[in-house]
């Protein structure tokens, strides 16, 4: 079952998202991703603590969680 994943981004990781060059994503494995899955990525003001209203959506397309590449518990996904 495809699942939306609402997720904070910090301003400056939110912008390459947003002109969309940046191409991953690097999370906590806690949420059960799935190739398929969307991530709707929010940009969060963590001076203000609050959101800045702007978001956009992204589709998973391929998940690395091989141990040897990644730190344990983690996943890097590739997103477009």
């Amino acid at each position: 079952m495809i699942k939306t994943h609402e997720l904070k981004v910090w301003p400056e990781f939110f912008k390459p998202l947003w002109n969309d060059t940046k191409k991953f994503e690097v999370r906590r494995n806690d949420r059960g991703y799935q190739v398929g899955d969307r991530l709707l990525l929010k940009e969060w003001n963590p001076e203000f603590q609050e959101y800045t209203g702007v978001m956009v959506f992204k589709r998973v397309t391929y998940i690395l969680d091989d141990p040897a590449l990644c730190k344990s518990g983690f996943v890097v996904m590739a997103i477009e």
